[in-house]
């Protein structure tokens, strides 16, 4: 093995662009802000659900851990499922009020929508 097998891996052999970086799949997530700074939007959902309806928070500006962390604490505290992916929180059901009073008691900047 020579010191150039990363390069293999990636897929890229040769390049003319004098300014061309390697990319290695990994994206920086951004820094999680404080509470009292984020400005998260609560909203009812029906669409491509069928029928059922789900409480989506959205506009979490933070990295996955932080944002599926915030998740089990609501899921935990409204004892039903959901799920957290990129800067969105999808709870089961009409919950926006619980969420949002919730949210407001950590410290949360949350509006109904």
């Amino acid at each position: 093995m020579s010191d150039n097998d990363w390069k293999a891996r990636l897929g890229v052999v040769y390049s003319t662009d004098p300014d061309f970086k390697y990319d290695n799949g990994e994206a920086e997530e951004p820094e999680t802000l404080a509470p009292e700074r984020q400005r998260l939007r609560i909203a009812l959902d029906r669409r491509n659900r069928k029928g059922k309806q789900v409480t989506v928070v959205s506009d979490f500006v933070g990295s996955e851990d932080d944002l599926k962390e915030l998740c089990k604490r609501l899921k935990t505290k409204c004892g039903v499922g959901g799920s957290a992916k990129d800067g969105v929180i999808v709870i089961q059901g009409d919950l926006r009020a619980k969420v949002a009073e919730l949210l407001t008691a950590d410290g949360y900047k949350a509006r109904v929508i």
